[in-house]
């Protein structure tokens, strides 16, 4: 057991052992070793980063201002490759430091007097706003691709209900009680041909299990080509509920019976059993279950046999619905129709 003398001895003691460690010759030889071999790595350093070296650097490019009835047809290039030759220096710096700004390509500036829906702007037309965001001492060697090109066309619009795809379950003791998207719909954008195709928009592919509680989640519609979906995301809600079980009692109820014959039953009455959300516990009862018993099967049943019990209604909202017993002796006595009339009042 640790007490403060333990403590204090075993405190000195390795002080001790570092003290002598670094005042030996060994460690002294270790240490003059690591300076001058830190002061070759810096000196090294210095020498490699003020050598000329190339390197490749991507700016982003951005299409703006496109009118919602545009449709790109073909994808469009969402960064310029630039070469670029200097000082290890400089490109460290762009490399870990600086962030550069993205190109801005107008859609109305080159597209308002084009017929042909196909333009091609050469890569050249940015280099003056390349070189503003390099050091003066940078030099511009290539940029790639030497073109940006767009091709789109004018698409006619309908409106489509947005599907969800996927995997989506809740925890086995919670069951989903509905799925509210915002928005239900979208516009699509597209020429007649590839317009009268597309009957809904469809998101990614969910895989979304073991939901407990209610859940938002934003969603991508998938991209069709040639056509362009506003809005191009939807936001699902998973609304969720818990299990519970209750248990009513419902009479047995026969059908097509002729009139002069009743059937009797043993028992009158059965437990049934079901699984149904917290929220619905005092809503559902027994009236809202029906068992009925058919004259016609019971015909075709042997004298001994007993009758296998099915639900007739079912109110939604429940499962794994259990009958007990499920199945039952039952007796068809012939009566006088004054006795039946007398027994029913």
């Amino acid at each position: 057991m640790f007490n403060k003398r333990n403590i204090k001895s075993i405190y000195l003691r390795t002080l001790r052992k570092i003290r002598n460690f670094f005042t030996s010759d060994q460690s002294k030889q270790f240490f003059i070793f690591l300076f001058f071999f830190f002061m070759a790595s810096g000196f090294w350093l210095l020498r490699t980063l003020y050598e000329d070296y190339e390197t490749i650097i991507n700016i982003p490019v951005r299409l703006k201002n496109i009118p919602n009835d545009v449709v790109l047809t073909v994808e469009p290039v969402n960064s310029l490759k630039i070469k670029v030759k200097d000082k290890g220096t400089a490109l460290l710096n762009y490399k870990v430091g600086k962030n550069f700004y993205p190109i801005s390509v107008d859609f109305t500036s080159f597209a308002a007097n084009n017929i042909s829906n196909s333009v091609r702007i050469p890569s050249t037309e940015f280099q003056q706003s390349i070189l503003n965001q390099l050091s003066a001492s940078s030099k511009l060697l290539s940029i790639s691709p030497d073109t940006l090109s767009y091709v789109y066309s004018h698409g006619e619009r309908k409106k489509v209900p947005i599907t969800l795809q996927g995997n989506i379950k809740s925890n086995p003791q919670y069951y989903i009680t509905d799925t509210l998207l915002t928005p239900d719909s979208a516009l699509v954008y597209a020429p007649k041909d590839i317009l009268d195709t597309i009957t809904a928009a469809y998101s990614e592919v969910l895989d979304i299990t073991n939901i407990k509680d209610t859940l938002n989640y934003k969603i991508s519609l998938l991209n069709v080509q040639g056509a362009k979906f506003i809005p191009d995301q939807t936001e699902a809600s998973f609304l969720v509920d818990l299990y519970t079980e209750k248990t009513v009692v419902v009479p047995l109820m026969g059908v097509g019976f002729p009139e002069d014959k009743i059937l009797r039953t043993f028992p009158a009455k059965v437990d049934v059993t079901f699984q149904l959300g917290l929220k619905q516990f005092q809503s559902i009862n027994e009236t809202d279950f029906s068992i009925a018993v058919p004259y016609g099967e019971l015909l075709e049943l042997g004298s001994n046999e007993k009758y296998g019990l099915k639900l007739s209604v079912i109110p939604d909202g429940v499962q794994n619905v259990r009958i007990s017993p499920d199945r039952i002796d039952f007796l068809i006595e012939k009566i006088a129709i004054e006795q039946k009339e007398d027994e029913e009042d």
